[in-house]
């Protein structure tokens, strides 16, 4: 029986025109990102069971990849759930490796600390376009920071990043945890049933504020709660309230269930980032904006591409979760871009990586004398030193096809060495 020469479903092989690009786009994100302070990190792609269903994942805890335990610890025979199989599974996200590794070593690290981390994560998503069951994430978190200057920093260099890999006229949703909450205790709703709420809310982009309105009345809500509750978001299409004044009004509307510390932090984070923003983007007031994430505590945010017509990335504030590790709450703020969507649109486009050298391909005919092939590999050593790229490699029967093929790799300048002369 022949091996499966597929990748397994929902993995892919990346071929060498698209790593060219990867490995483009991370010197971009590594460069500007160190610019603004950040520090690169590494942590193991498995974690402990523990550690990634404690609840703070949401639908993600539903996807992840188990891991049977090993030699004597793995007895099946005896084994009556799935705690006496499994203890390690490998990670859905950046997000729970990095406040495992800060609470590991909080005492040897700067405060605040400022992480950036790239590496893969694994979910037993559905595979689609721009979705994989392996992709790789790219982090960017601020730890030990309470104030909105997180938010800010997190917000602008993402931006600055995304904008050096030339996209324009994206934009930036933001929205804060609390703003939901707020919403939703205004129109009557029992916290209990927030997360009920938000999954619908989630929705408003796909089936409207109709939609929305008719399944939250279907899953038994109050039709007047509902009701109070959808007014708030039809207020808000008038396109002349966006933004602060949006913000503004939603603050008077809620009155005491909103703190009044979240219309301050959302008003400054917008004005902030509008003042001091290089790229070409919109920030972006969006009351709809849920993030699936039940970790986040405060503001979060969303990148919106039109191209892809869906998210580009998101992060937000997650203030309680290294407590959970340490038992005292550290506050954190995180930013993550979408690289496999990001490639995909780069990709798509016809992008070339800029500034690239000069790509030269040395054919040399089979039998060529010992003392001409160290010719050819002494020019070969000198083209390299003037940063270009040389390929030498043996010359085909059919050369015009291997040359179209070299032509289709990149290769603009070709050279032939012959036994009996020198082309």
């Amino acid at each position: 029986m022949a091996l499966n020469k597929k990748p397994v479903t929902g993995m892919k092989d990346i071929m060498p025109e698209e790593m060219v690009i990867r490995d483009y786009v991370i010197s971009v994100i590594t460069e500007t990102y160190s610019k603004f302070g950040f520090t690169r990190i590494e942590t193991p792609c498995v974690e402990s069971i523990e550690n990634l269903t404690n609840k703070q994942g949401g639908d993600n805890e539903k996807l992840i990849f188990k891991i049977l335990k090993r030699g004597e610890k793995l007895n099946l025979e005896t084994a009556e759930k799935e705690a006496d199989l499994v203890d390690g599974g490998l990670r859905y996200d950046l997000t729970v490796p990095l406040v495992r590794y800060y609470s590991n070593h909080a005492n040897e690290l700067p405060s605040p600390f400022k992480a950036l981390q790239m590496g893969n994560v694994w979910r037993a998503d559905r595979p689609q376009r721009g979705r994989y069951r392996q992709f790789m994430q790219c982090d960017i978190d601020i730890l030990g920071e309470p104030s909105n200057l997180a938010e800010i920093e997190l917000i602008l260099a993402t931006t600055t990043t995304i904008g050096k890999l030339g996209f324009k006229n994206f934009q930036i949703r933001i929205n804060d945890r609390r703003m939901l909450k707020a919403m939703a205790a205004y129109a009557g709703f029992g916290e209990e049933d927030y997360n009920s709420i938000f999954i619908t809310l989630d929705k408003m982009d796909k089936i409207g504020i109709d939609g929305v309105t008719a399944e939250l009345k279907e899953n038994g809500f109050d039709a007047s709660m509902v009701d109070k509750y959808v007014a708030l978001f039809e207020v808000l299409e008038n396109p002349d309230l966006a933004g602060v004044e949006a913000i503004k009004y939603l603050a008077d509307t809620l009155g005491d269930c909103l703190p009044e510390e979240v219309r301050n932090n959302l008003s400054e984070i917008i004005e902030a980032v509008e003042a001091t923003k290089c790229a070409d983007f919109e920030l972006v007031f969006d009351p709809t904006l849920v993030r699936g994430m039940s970790y986040y505590t405060g503001t979060i945010f969303e990148i919106a591409m039109p191209e892809f017509g869906g998210s580009c990335g998101g992060g937000g504030r997650y203030d309680e979760m290294v407590g959970k590790f340490t038992g005292n709450n550290v506050p954190a703020c995180g930013f993550s871009i979408g690289f496999e969507r990001i490639i995909l649109l780069l990709m798509e486009s016809g992008f070339k990586v800029p500034g690239t050298s000069e790509k030269m391909a040395f054919l040399v005919e089979k039998g060529l004398p010992t003392d001409k092939m160290i010719s050819v590999m002494q020019e070969a050593a000198k083209e390299r030193e003037k940063g270009n790229r040389v390929l030498v490699v043996r010359m085909n029967k059919n050369k015009k096809f291997q040359k179209e093929q070299l032509a289709a790799e990149g290769y603009e300048n070709f050279k032939e060495f012959y036994k009996n002369e020198l082309k």
